[in-house]
């Protein structure tokens, strides 16, 4: 997932040519459908009104966390396409796949039908809004930084797919769980020190952007990187030795398993103080993300978890 989510690069020429091969008499049929179905306005994490159907039936959705979230709500049997990577829940196997994350395939995408386009970021709303709405298909951008992001996103799918109940109920639980860790893991004069490696070779970890940075303060503890800019920055081994990390934590993955060899003679090393965590958990800001925290907190607090 990480690999993937640091290609950023979208193919323009080839979204544009099919956007130039559409043919009026899709939109224009799409158009006269849109006007006898009752639709109403919503708004996204950019501010954007987004017009959807009253009933939303047919949703695709781009990003891993949000497929996660929208079976959360109640509502996964609306997808009708999911990415590669959406592997969670079991049932989002089982879904059309129409390409990675960064690289949907435009023309899958038009020929499921979908009344809402879910998508994680800015960039990607940028490459193919206009051929999806010349197509009379909404797009939705949902891009949380924090969990406070994540459990405001799930009371918006809620709304969007009349989950209400539901949504309120997850969001609700996931926060007293979060509530329940913080304070378990408090201690006014103690503030446990954290490298987060996402990858080994090169070095990776995250920054000064990524939710990572935020949720690490509910359990008492602070990124050594998070004043450094961006989501997930590259750092050199020269950067990186001078960190003396307390713990290290691993986004556990096939070539992640081990902290990088510049951290040898770190606190968290000599302390034993390495511990892992699955990637995916890591890697989406969904309903998950809850449990990566409770798993962090135990591994860094566990006398006050028995």
């Amino acid at each position: 997932m990480w690999k993937s989510e640091r290609v950023l690069a979208v193919s323009l020429f080839a979204i544009a040519l099919m956007g130039a091969c559409r043919g009026t008499a899709n939109v224009n049929s799409n158009a006269n459908a849109e006007a006898i179905r009752p639709m109403r306005i919503v708004t996204d994490d950019l501010g954007r009104r987004v017009t959807v159907p009253t009933k939303v039936t047919r949703v695709v959705s781009l990003a891993p966390n949000l497929t996660e979230s929208i079976f959360a709500v109640g509502a996964g049997d609306r997808l009708v396409g999911v990415t590669t990577f959406c592997n969670y829940p079991e049932q989002a196997k089982a879904i059309a796949k129409i390409g990675d994350t960064m690289n949907p395939n435009m023309e899958s995408i038009v020929a499921l039908k979908p009344d809402i386009v879910f998508v994680s970021t800015a960039s990607q709303i940028e490459n193919f809004t206009r051929t999806l709405e010349a197509n009379g298909i909404a797009v939705y951008v949902m891009n949380p930084t924090s969990l406070e992001g994540v459990f405001k996103n799930l009371k918006q799918l809620g709304g969007v797919f009349g989950t209400v109940e539901t949504a309120d109920k997850l969001s609700d639980d996931l926060q007293r769980r979060v509530k329940a860790v913080s304070e378990k893991t408090a201690n006014p004069t103690r503030v446990t020190r954290i490298f987060v490696q996402i990858s080994k070779e090169p070095l990776f970890t995250i920054g000064k952007e990524s939710f990572l940075t935020s949720i690490l303060k509910d359990v008492n503890a602070e990124s050594v990187t998070a004043n450094v800019e961006t989501a997930y920055p590259k750092l050199s081994k020269e950067t990186a030795s001078a960190l003396n990390p307390e713990v290290i934590i691993l986004s556990e993955s096939d070539d992640n398993l081990e902290p990088n060899d510049v951290f040898k003679n770190s606190p968290a090393i000599k302390n034993k103080r390495v511990f892992k965590v699955n990637a995916d958990l890591l890697s989406r800001p969904g309903p998950r993300l809850v449990d990566a925290l409770e798993q962090i907190a135990k591994d860094l607090h566990p006398e006050k978890f028995k």
